[in-house]
């Protein structure tokens, strides 16, 4: 330390060592001491001036001398051992050496030059912060008015760049709140064959990727058929279902179901059809069904009984939501595949449940009888009823009603003769050939005797069973099923082996009506039945005459008296 520092600091220390404004001047005269050593040493370099929060502003004056704007920086607040105090006068000196010219921050400091290097180069004279001549009064005042407006340009440009800078901040936010921008979808990977297929056609291609493009592409057109053809299944499928007038039920497995075959003339009226045929021919029959397929046939005698069969179904259903063992009609007939059309549209115009059809077109469809695993086959035909049995298929040639009477529209009802039809004709033998009393006399001695099965055996037995079905749910007085006995035997002599044979089948008869050789007609008017079974014609004409549905079964001995 120089020796005229020295003299002023013990002169301040004796002074007036408390004073403020011993302390004010000598601030002012530390200012103005290292402004002349500044200038001595040619530098336009200014002290570092701190704002008010301690951050460091610098003026690099050295730059704006080559055509550079000045730009002020701010710097982190220095560290405590570079930080400028005043505190006392002891501590002014340690911070006049501490202190550091813009300069020195600016560029590292220089590498240690080693001792040999010292000793070799040439002595310069150093120049000391405390070893610096005194400056001139006038200097002193120039750099102290610089130095003071140069920091005082600093200070408003720096405001001024800071105030620009929050502005253009805070509008960057404001518009980037009101403005919204679009989000850019993801690019969706494609393989080479695909973007391949984008190049231009005179482009040459290599056939092993344009072979692998094409199979490529006819995978995924064949995958958007499958997953189209599906998709529209689907829909349709749930279409149908909201749609109650569309909803059909399925029709049960024929190996569970009671098949029963109807022929097409015994289903509806075909009358006048069937006079065609007979008079001009198969061609003219045909032309005529094209012509008329739009025009609905008119009911037959199997219509209401159908009808009471499909009812039966539905009840079924009700209480055995999943039950198989239903009645499953089918249309059996020898008409062409033209005239089905006509078929169809009758069926679906009445509401008929009739899902399988056999047209053989000229053949007799005897033959696929046992393969539809036929249970009962009705038919307006007596020749092919007759095949059928010949086969041991239960048959029955149907005949109209020469009126029209009411029948029940929620209760099957199924009236039966006894022998030749539900028992066998030994009995009906023994009294065409032995008469009335040697029959009387059989029959009490075999009374305990079962009677051997006749062709509608099987049927009573499938009503029995699906009855069954109904007393398990304690619907036995609203069974919709109903079975009759309606025979000519006297119930004296005869009826008690006929009841002991249906016990020891097993079957459950709800009536029996023995009548002793009287006619059966009135009787079946009372009972209104959607189907009479018998074996011989004149019972079938008599309950006709009065307005029942009657069907021939062409079965037993007396066969031969029947005109």
């Amino acid at each position: 330390m120089s020796q005229t520092s020295v003299k002023q600091k013990k002169k301040n220390e004796t002074g007036i060592r408390y004073s403020k404004e011993s302390l004010d001047g000598e601030k002012r005269k530390e200012s103005e001491k290292s402004g002349a050593r500044l200038s001595t040493q040619g530098s336009q370099e200014l002290l570092p001036n701190t704002d008010s929060q301690g951050y460091l502003v610098r003026n690099q004056s050295s730059r704006t001398s080559r055509g550079q704007p000045n730009k002020p920086e701010i710097e982190e607040p220095r560290s405590r051992s570079n930080s400028i105090k005043v505190e006392t006068p002891d501590s002014s000196t340690t911070s006049r050496t501490s202190s550091a010219s813009p300069s020195q921050h600016d560029s590292p400091p220089p590498p240690p030059v080693p001792p040999s290097a010292r000793q070799s180069a040439p002595s310069q004279p150093s120049l000391q912060l405390d070893s610096q001549p005194p400056t001139p009064p006038e200097a002193q005042l120039t750099s102290r008015r610089r130095s003071s407006k140069q920091h005082d340009t600093l200070e408003s440009k720096l405001e001024t760049r800071i105030d620009s800078r929050s502005h253009s901040i805070l509008r960057d936010c404001r518009d980037s709140k009101q403005r919204e921008y679009p989000l850019t979808p993801p690019m969706e990977w494609k393989s080479y064959s695909q973007r391949r297929m984008l190049y231009p056609s005179n482009f040459p291609m290599d056939p092993d990727c344009l072979a692998e493009s094409h199979q490529h592409q006819q995978r995924e057109e064949e995958e958007d058929e499958d997953e189209d053809e599906e998709a529209y299944w689907e829909s349709l499928k749930k279409f149908y279902e909201k749609v109650p007038s569309c909803s059909r039920p399925r029709p049960p497995k024929p190996k569970n179901a009671i098949t029963i075959a109807v022929s097409s003339r015994a289903l509806f009226n075909m009358m006048d059809a069937r006079k065609i045929y007979e008079e001009e021919g198969l061609e003219k029959y045909i032309d005529y069904q094209l012509n008329n397929e739009n025009v609905i046939l008119t009911p037959g005698p199997a219509f209401r009984f159908v009808k009471a069969l499909q009812h039966v179904n539905a009840r079924l259903r009700e209480l055995y939501p999943n039950e198989q063992d239903l009645f499953d009609i089918v249309l059996m007939t020898n008409n062409h595949a033209q005239v089905g059309v006509r078929l169809i549209n009758s069926v679906n115009h009445y509401g008929l449940l009739i899902d399988r059809f056999c047209l053989t077109g000229g053949k007799s469809p005897i033959g696929y009888l046992k393969a539809y695993l036929t249970n009962l086959y009705l038919s307006a035909d007596s020749e092919k009823v007759q095949e059928a049995i010949k086969e041991g298929i239960a048959s029955a040639t149907m005949f109209d009603a020469a009126k029209d009477l009411g029948y029940c529209d929620t209760q099957l009802r199924v009236a039966f003769d006894g022998d030749a039809v539900l028992f066998s004709d030994e009995s009906e033998f023994i009294s065409k050939e032995h008469g009335l009393d040697k029959f009387f006399q059989h029959e009490s001695l075999f009374e305990n005797k079962p009677l051997a099965q006749g062709p509608l055996k099987g049927f009573l037995e499938d009503l029995g069973r699906l009855q069954k079905k109904f007393y398990a749910k304690n619907e036995r007085l609203l069974c919709p099923i109903r079975t009759y006995l309606v025979t000519a035997r006297s119930a004296a002599s005869s009826g008690a082996r006929v009841l002991k044979t249906l016990r020891r089948w097993g079957l459950e008869i709800d009536e029996a009506l023995f009548l002793a050789g009287a006619p059966k007609g009135p009787i079946l008017v009372k009972i209104r039945p959607h189907i009479f079974f018998d074996d011989h014609m004149f019972h079938i004409q008599g309950a006709q005459k009065l307005g029942t549905v009657a069907a021939h079964v062409p079965y037993g001995f007396s066969q031969k008296y029947n005109p």
